[in-house]
């Protein structure tokens, strides 16, 4: 039934700010920069080696599904730094770190061995984080 997944959201307080960070700090490439009505716009990014999945960037304000309350819960916990949005992988995680790191880009926590990999944990400028994650092979 299902085939694969095309679209995912991370909600922004400020979309020119969540741009700037995904792609000039992370390096994804911008797919669609569309107008979507006052103060709005349908922006989403990607991966370079992954043309199929794109990222919506979607500002956090009422409107379709979300009305003012919701708002409100949803900045709140943006801004306790408690959404987490997912998982990038990297083939270097520590060199990934290191990089980032120097174009100033937050890290709740820096690369640590996990029985999967190796983590680190990111922060973006709205209070989303995701894990960076180099995946291993187990142990023999």
């Amino acid at each position: 039934m299902i085939k694969n997944l095309s679209h995912t959201t991370i909600y922004v307080l400020d979309q020119a700010k969540a741009l700037d960070f995904y792609t000039n700090k992370l390096g994804l490439e911008i797919r669609t920069d569309m107008p979507m009505g006052d103060d709005n716009r349908w922006l989403t990014v990607g991966p370079r080696d992954q043309p199929e999945l794109e990222v919506v960037l979607y500002k956090l304000q009422p409107g379709g599904m979300l009305d003012e309350a919701a708002v409100g819960h949803l900045r709140a916990l943006l801004e306790q730094g408690v959404m987490g949005v997912g998982v990038w992988e990297t083939d270097d995680c520590r060199a990934a770190y290191e990089e980032l790191t120097a174009k100033g880009v937050e890290f709740i926590s820096p690369p640590q061995e996990q029985f999967y990999g190796i983590e680190a944990i990111v922060k973006d400028g709205c209070g989303n984080w995701f894990s960076l994650t180099q995946h291993t092979s187990p142990a023999a």
